[in-house]
C-alpha cells in the first residue's frame, strides 16, 4: 500500500468487493458466503471495512489539505460525522420500517428487527430518544456510531499520525486493551450492548490511518527480514484456516468481535499483508481494471452501505420463510444473483438521479442545468 494517488482504484475495489460481502453474510442462506472471509479466518469483512475506512478517510483529509488547507480538512469531516450520524438514523429507521412491512406479510424472518419494533409501539417516544442517543442500535445499524466517533477524531488523529505515528499507535493498543472495560461507560438501554464497541476498533481504523500516512508495507517488507514477515503472515492465515475449515466450524464468541479480540485483529493483519503483496505485484488493480461496477460501488461507499443493509434483511428474511431455514442451493444463488445485482443497480442508478434532481432544481429556479 502506498501514498500515490495510482493505488485509489484498488481501494475502491477492495471497499466494493466488502460491501458485496457484507449483504450476502448477512444472507443465511447464501451460498456465496460459504466461501467468503469468514469461513476461512477468525476475522470477517468487518475488519477489512474499519481498516479500508480508515485508509480512505486518511487519503480524503490529505486530498483535502493539499488542495486547499488544514482548517478545511477539519472542518470536511466534522460534517461527515453528522453525515454519517444522520445515515444511522435512515438505516435504523429503514431497518424497523421492512421488519413492520415483512411482519405484516408473514414473514418472520430471523433477523428482524422485531424486539425494537415492539419495544417502539410500546413506548415510542423513550425507544425513538435511545436511537437518537445511541443507546438503541437496530439490526446492521450498529457499526454507524462508531464510524461518526472516528470520523470526529479524525482533525486530532491524522496530524499525530504524520508527525508522531508511534505515539499514535501506542495510545491506540492502550485504548484497545482497556477497552472491555471502558465499554460500561457506553450508553445503552436495557438489555442491550453495541455490537461494535468502537474504543477496541478503533484500532483498526489507525492502523488503516498510519499505513496511508507512513510507508509501513514499503519499509519492513524492503528489510531483510521482509520476508520472514510475509511467511509468518501466510502461517497465521494457514493455522486460522485449518482451525476454522477443520476444528472449529461454529460461530466464535459475539464478545470476541464485539471487543476485537487479539486473535481477529491478528488474523486480519495476516490476511492485510498478504494483499497489499498482492497490490504490490498488480494483481489487485488488475482485477479492478477487469471488474470495475465493484469500484464504482466503493465510490458510493455509505449510499451503498444503507442500500446493503436492507438487501440483505429483506433478502435474507424471504430466503429464509422460502425455506424454512434450511440451506437450498439454487435458492441460496438465486438470492446471490438479485442482493448483488440489487445493490449494484443502486451504485448505477445515483448519478442519473442526482442529475435529474440538479434539473428539476434548475427548471424550479428559471435557470438552465
Amino acid at each position: 500500500m502506498q501514498k500515490s494517488q495510482s493505488r485509489l482504484i484498488e481501494l475502491d475495489f477492495f471497499r466494493g468487493l466488502v460491501l458485496l460481502i457484507i449483504v450476502v453474510d448477512h444472507i443465511g442462506g447464501s451460498i456465496l458466503s460459504r466461501v467468503t472471509l469468514h469461513a476461512y479466518a477468525l476475522c470477517d469483512a468487518a475488519e477489512v471495512f474499519v481498516f479500508l475506512g480508515g485508509f480512505a478517510t486518511a487519503t480524503a483529509y490529505a486530498a483535502l489539505t493539499e488542495r486547499r488547507n488544514e482548517a478545511t480538512a477539519r472542518g470536511r469531516f466534522l460534517r461527515r460525522s453528522l453525515e454519517i450520524y444522520r445515515a444511522f438514523l435512515i438505516t435504523a429507521g429503514l431497518m424497523l420500517l421492512v421488519s413492520a412491512i415483512l411482519t405484516a406479510f408473514g414473514i418472520d424472518g430471523p433477523n428482524l428487527a422485531t424486539t425494537d419494533l415492539d419495544d417502539l409501539m410500546d413506548a415510542p417516544m423513550a425507544a425513538l430518544r435511545d436511537i437518537l442517543l445511541f443507546r438503541r442500535q437496530p439490526y446492521l445499524a450498529s457499526v454507524l456510531p462508531m464510524y461518526a466517533f472516528f470520523a470526529l477524531l479524525v482533525p486530532m488523529i491524522l496530524p499525530l499520525a504524520r508527525s508522531k505515528p508511534w505515539l499514535l499507535l501506542a495510545g491506540s493498543i492502550a485504548l484497545w486493551a482497556g477497552a472491555p472495560a471502558i465499554s460500561t461507560y457506553l450508553p445503552a438501554a436495557p438489555d442491550t450492548h453495541w455490537d461494535f464497541n468502537p474504543f477496541a476498533w478503533q484500532l483498526l481504523f489507525v492502523l488503516g490511518v498510519l499505513v496511508r500516512c507512513q510507508p509501513v508495507y514499503q519499509r519492513v517488507s524492503a528489510h531483510r527480514l521482509g520476508r520472514l514477515v510475509s511467511l509468518l503472515a501466510f502461517a497465521v492465515v494457514a493455522a486460522a484456516a485449518y482451525y476454522k475449515l477443520f476444528i472449529e466450524r461454529e460461530p466464535l464468541d459475539g464478545s470476541l468481535k464485539q471487543n476485537l479480540s487479539y486473535l481477529r485483529a491478528v488474523n486480519f493483519l495476516a490476511v492485510a499483508w498478504l494483499v497489499a503483496k498482492l497490490i504490490q505485484l498488480g494483481w489487485a488493480r488488475k482485477l479492478a481494471q477487469w471488474m470495475p461496477w465493484i469500484g464504482l460501488i466503493g465510490r458510493k461507499g455509505l449510499l451503498c452501505f444503507i442500500a446493503g443493509t436492507v438487501i440483505s434483511l429483506i433478502v435474507d428474511s424471504v430466503l429464509y420463510a422460502a425455506t424454512d431455514g434450511y440451506l437450498n442451493y439454487p435458492l441460496g444463488l438465486l438470492a446471490d444473483s438479485f442482493a448483488v445485482s440489487a445493490l449494484f443497480a443502486v451504485a448505477k442508478a445515483t448519478a442519473p438521479l442526482k442529475r435529474l434532481v440538479t434539473r428539476v432544481s434548475s427548471l424550479r429556479l428559471g435557470t438552465s442545468p
